[in-house]
């Protein structure tokens, strides 16, 4: 599409049309001022973020200078962290204070529950998680191993669903027992007579049974004689029902392989439908046409026979992109792209309007809020910029102060190490803070590129560095006044596949005070959801918010390899884990356009991969080349070697480009190569300024 003027900005003209003749209309917004506007909005950013973003290189310059100086030394926790005070890396910590965050939705600040992610460019997978808010815990345990072994191929197995029923009523004596007797002894199948040893829990009669309220979450028992598996209930119980994905995050940044103004439009366009309530989308499945839409609220009849309506859907936030990317959607007058940011926080908020004024058919935010994930953010003056970037916007489009609430993904090192600032900063409008573990480490291997090798990845989860930070989200989140007003939260389980092994790990999070953690799939969000059951997080969290917070000396510790040699057969194994995980998802993202998806690991082991594993695993390679773990051909040798073995994978994918037959003809893998081997000066180890380089020039074929 050709580019046109736009109040000083030269704008893509189809995003420009999106704007005026998609989002404005019904909005009482003029055109020519939006555009007057965004220009003034995208002048005021650049300088200030391109600022910022000297620091980040002055900051990373330093301390590569600092390793380099005491190479042979052992790591000193206190000289370390003078030496990163000195430099401004660290800053002092503010005064005892509590955020002040208002008009903040329940399932945000007083529910714990699962959160989903989801790409946006996908309505089909947007749709599914924005109706994640309820799930079959019968399906979830009878198609998963959540039970310990997978569902038998071929059709419905009597003796699973009986395994299935036996679980799922043993979950309803733990939860909302009867007064007398087990759910497995009921036979009653119109539900009368229904008495609970604590009769509060009861909420009242949905439209297929009755519904129930635990630790804030509603079960619902679907009584319903007629149906096979109600047949075969001496109670009539069809299915259990749980009320699962509370949140979920419509991705704009690591998800997603959005390169240029056609994919930004896409991906604001299916936002808009969410926001507007008329999003859809028709498929094939199986040989049937379907169309999928958002699900209606839900009604239930309660004692004293008035009605409750409770949400049918995920309250649903947007992550916009970092402070790094730019994009050639707008350019500014002096030629230069705008900060692909500033455009992601205009746009979502202009759209925004649509459920804040009540223009949908249904209501997303019912305190009156537009919800942000804002990433990959460095310290507190990176926050703070977020911080104005929002005002400014709310003032562009008349909204009162602090209405975009901002969740503050906890996800790089000069950002954990300064928690507590970094929520001063944003204290009137934060609603989240997340630990992201793989960005994390990312960021932990590029700061200390230049200290030393690092130890072998699987064994940084073992690294002292990240107790403390997790420990640290939840002490810090709690000791700043989020509870009751924000989410603290915990990252994703990677395997969608693995449910009986994410039942045992995931149990854990509930346990630390985070009221929410990542989960893959729907189905996952409600096999999660049991946790949320077991623990009364909230209940836990005076005595956690008791505790110290952990203090530096661990979470400045970098996972070196200090003074052990790796075998060659280490080396090896490394080197092929790396780059067939790092193969497999590029190629996706270079020729597909794919931004994450269930990638096979080098064990054939289905994982949800996006740019934060990716960043993980150029960033090891790097640090490896740098420090002579492994030579550059070795490397390169890995690469041809996984390039055939991801191949092979995918081989039943009609779309899929080989990469092993001509590398040199391949975009994907030239644009593997440069992730790793110039993964070292990369800004803070991203991969997107590659990725997105790559992926353009695949696109213009």
């Amino acid at each position: 599409m050709p580019m046109i003027a736009r109040a000083g900005l030269t704008v893509d003209a189809e995003l420009a049309a999106f704007v005026e003749d998609e989002v404005l209309p019904g909005l009482g917004l003029d055109a020519g001022a939006v555009w007057a506007g965004a220009s003034d909005l995208f002048d005021w950013a650049a300088g200030q973020g391109r600022a910022l973003l000297a620091v980040r290189d002055d900051l990373q310059a330093r301390i590569d200078g600092w390793h380099e100086a005491r190479r042979e030394q052992p790591h000193d926790p206190l000289a370390t962290a003078a030496f990163l005070r000195e430099i401004g890396y660290l800053v002092d910590e503010p005064a005892s204070f509590q955020v002040a965050t208002a008009r903040v939705d329940p399932e945000v600040a007083r529910t714990a529950g699962p959160q989903l992610v989801v790409p946006s460019l996908n309505a089909r997978f947007a749709l599914n998680a924005a109706n994640a808010r309820w799930g079959s815990l019968y399906d979830a345990l009878y198609g998963t191993d959540a039970l310990g072994d997978a569902p038998p191929p071929g059709p419905y197995d009597a003796a699973r669903g009986a395994r299935v029923v036996a679980r799922a009523k043993a979950f309803l004596d733990e939860t909302v027992p009867l007064a007398e007797g087990s759910w497995a002894d009921l036979r009653d199948p119109h539900a009368h007579g229904i008495v609970l040893r604590d009769p509060g829990q009861y909420v009242g009669a949905t439209e297929r049974g009755r519904l129930f309220r635990h630790n804030g979450l509603h079960v619902e028992v679907v009584f319903d004689p007629s149906t096979p598996i109600g047949a075969a209930d001496p109670a009539g119980i069809a299915d259990v029902v749980l009320e699962a994905a509370l949140t979920t995050i419509v991705d704009l940044e690591d998800s997603v392989a959005a390169v240029d103004a056609a994919d930004k439009v896409a991906a604001y366009r299916n936002w808009l439908g969410l926001m507007r309530g008329d999003l859809t989308d028709t498929f094939d499945k199986g040989g049937q046409t379907l169309t999928r839409a958002l699900a209606p609220d839900r009604t239930v009849m309660t004692p004293d026979g008035s009605t409750l309506t409770l949400p049918g859907r995920s309250l649903l936030f947007i992550r916009n992109v970092g402070h790094l990317m730019t994009t050639p959607a707008v350019r500014l007058a002096d030629g230069s792209e705008g900060f692909e940011g500033v455009l992601d926080a205009l746009v979502t908020g202009l759209i925004g309007l649509h459920d804040l004024r009540g223009l949908g058919r249904f209501r997303n935010s019912r305190a009156g809020s537009i919800y942000v994930v804002k990433p990959k953010m460095h310290g507190p003056d990176e926050c703070a910029f977020t911080d104005r970037l929002f005002d400014r916007v709310e003032d562009l489009l008349g909204l009162d102060r602090w209405t975009m609430k901002v969740g503050v993904m906890d996800e790089e090192r000069r950002t954990s190490a300064n928690l507590a600032a970094c929520i001063h900063a944003v204290r009137n409008r934060i609603v989240f803070i997340n630990t992201g573990f793989l960005d994390r480490t990312g960021d932990e291997i590029h700061t200390a590129m230049k200290a030393g090798p690092v130890v072998r990845k699987g064994e940084i989860k073992a690294s002292p560095w990240i107790a403390a930070y997790e420990a640290r989200n939840v002490a810090i989140g709690l000791a700043c006044g989020l509870d009751g007003r924000a989410q603290i939260g915990k990252g994703m389980w990677a395997a969608p596949d693995r449910m009986a092994e994410m039942m045992d790990q995931k149990a854990a999070h509930p346990r630390t005070g985070a009221n929410t953690a990542w989960v893959p799939s729907p189905t996952a969000a409600t096999l999660h959801a049991l946790h949320y059951h077991q623990t009364d997080v909230f209940a836990l969290r005076a005595g956690i918010a008791a505790r110290p917070v952990p203090g530096l000396d661990d979470l400045l510790t970098p996972p070196l390899a200090t003074g052990r040699n790796r075998t060659a057969t280490e080396v090896a194994e490394e080197l092929d884990n790396n780059c067939q995980g790092l193969l497999g998802y590029v190629v996706r993202w270079i020729d597909q356009g794919v931004g994450c998806s269930k990638v096979p690991d080098i064990h054939d082991v289905g994982l949800m991969e996006d740019r934060a594993t990716l960043r993980i695993s150029s960033q090891h390679l790097a640090n490896w080349l740098m420090h002579g773990v492994c030579t550059r051909e070795q490397v390169e040798a890995a690469l041809l070697r996984m390039a055939a073995r991801v191949d092979a994978q995918n081989a039943a994918d009609p779309l899929y480009r080989p990469m092993a037959t001509d590398p040199d003809a391949s975009l994907a893998f030239q644009a593997a190569r440069a992730l790793v081997f110039e993964g070292a000066t990369q800004p803070n180890g991203y991969t997107e300024p590659l990725l997105h380089r790559y992926r353009l020039e695949a696109k213009r074929g």
